[in-house]
């Protein structure tokens, strides 16, 4: 699986999602700009060691390059409508998750609707933490695999 974080603010929200992804043998692409720097010492300390093992990429042309995707892909929004356990997940599928702040573009949601899937919560809640959204997504995609370990790159940190 390949977790793209669209403009990430808070690094220690970066630096879980860094731990989910060495868990479970995802990559995670960093969609720019972003709220700090990789080197910021809150983002390794929530990572701790789990950066060992993860392909951390930045990508400055991800939404560029969105229709040119090699396999599924799944944003996932508060404002979509369809629960994420509709999706059927492949391993190589790209799950999208917007900032802190802002979420995802709107015209994402107006070229890609179908790809636009939420998790349910009570109609008063404002919203799940990114780290959390995506530990959830992530493992019921996982699970979907058998949990079946991916054949993994090796650790690195590359920009686009």
């Amino acid at each position: 699986m390949q977790v793209v974080l669209y403009q990430p603010q808070i690094p220690q929200n970066t630096g879980n999602i860094v731990r989910t992804c060495a868990c479970t043998g995802s990559s995670l692409i960093l969609v720019p700009p972003l709220g700090f720097k990789t080197s910021n010492r809150w983002l390794k300390r929530a990572g701790l060691d789990y950066w060992e093992g993860v392909n951390v990429t930045i990508d400055d042309t991800f939404e560029d390059n969105l229709p040119l995707l090699p396999s599924s892909f799944y944003f996932f929004s508060s404002k979509a409508t369809k629960p994420y356990t509709d999706i059927s997940f492949k391993p190589t599928d790209y799950l999208i998750f917007g900032s802190e702040t802002a979420g995802l573009p709107p015209k994402w949601l107006e070229e890609f609707p179908d790809q636009f899937y939420t998790i349910p919560m009570l109609e008063e809640a404002r919203c799940l933490n990114l780290s959390n959204s995506v530990a959830i997504v992530l493992y019921e995609a996982w699970r979907q695999q058998q949990f079946l370990p991916p054949q993994k790159p090796g650790s690195r940190i590359q920009n686009i």
